[in-house]
């Protein structure tokens, strides 16, 4: 997966970059080592006219082979801002994921039902 960190309004540390990085371990295991995927992070400082502090956003949109999630969030921590925006896209990835295994399950079921039609010298559920 590449990864890019885009900052607008805030120098990119170190210190937030090993952040940002670790957080998105568990994405990077959910979408099984996707080569293909392209995952587009922005982190910013919204405005700097706040009375009590900063508002920060983090940004997160992933994009490859099928695959199309956003999510972000704004909190007054930058790290509060990723944890939260982390714990989004998982939401989304896995509600994909059990979308996509229920549609199997499904079809698969479908199919069955359709070659069990197949044969009709069996006698099932034929009460007269």
């Amino acid at each position: 997966m590449n990864i890019n960190i885009k900052t607008t309004g805030i120098a990119l540390t170190p210190a937030i970059s090993d952040y940002t990085n670790k957080r998105l371990d568990k994405i990077i295991h959910l979408l099984d080592g996707d080569k293909s995927a392209q995952c587009d992070i922005e982190l910013a400082k919204t405005t700097a006219h706040h009375q009590k502090g900063n508002i920060f956003r983090a940004e997160i949109h992933i994009v490859g082979a099928g695959k199309n999630f956003y999510a972000s969030s704004e909190q007054p921590d930058l790290f509060a801002a990723i944890d939260l925006v982390r714990e989004e896209i998982l939401r989304e990835i896995s509600a994909g994921k059990a979308k996509r295994i229920s549609l199997i399950r499904r079809s698969g079921a479908r199919v069955k039902n359709m070659v069990k039609g197949l044969w009709p010298w069996r006698k099932r559920d034929l009460k007269i």
